[in-house]
């Protein structure tokens, strides 16, 4: 039973987790191109927290040397920073943590 239930706990998180992803990729996509418009998932230890949404953000590439001397840039530095945290904020905004918990609870 412990199992189910943390498999449940684990799969609605990773859920989350793609929901908040998509909007922080939607917020970097308006500063910066996107290799990919879609989110992505990898199977990270460090992504598989059965208590909180989890991401990982690939800013650039460092094997491209345009890519590489905007991540030198503070204000591209500051941009990229602002919209991963405007994408979190609205994800919060949107997904209130007690709403989400009591959706659960009337399931």
């Amino acid at each position: 039973m412990k199992e189910l239930l943390l498999d449940l706990s684990l799969n609605a998180t990773i859920n989350d987790s793609v929901k908040l992803a998509d909007y922080v990729l939607k917020q970097l996509g308006s500063i910066n191109h996107l290799h990919k418009r879609n989110v992505e998932q990898a199977g990270f230890a460090v992504l598989k927290s059965p208590d909180i949404p989890s991401i990982l953000v690939e800013t650039a590439f460092l094997s491209n040397p345009k890519e590489e001397e905007k991540l030198r840039s503070k204000n591209y530095q500051d941009k990229m920073a602002d919209a991963m945290y405007l994408g979190i904020k609205k994800y919060f905004a949107d997904n209130p943590a007690l709403a989400r918990a009591d959706m659960v609870r009337v399931k």
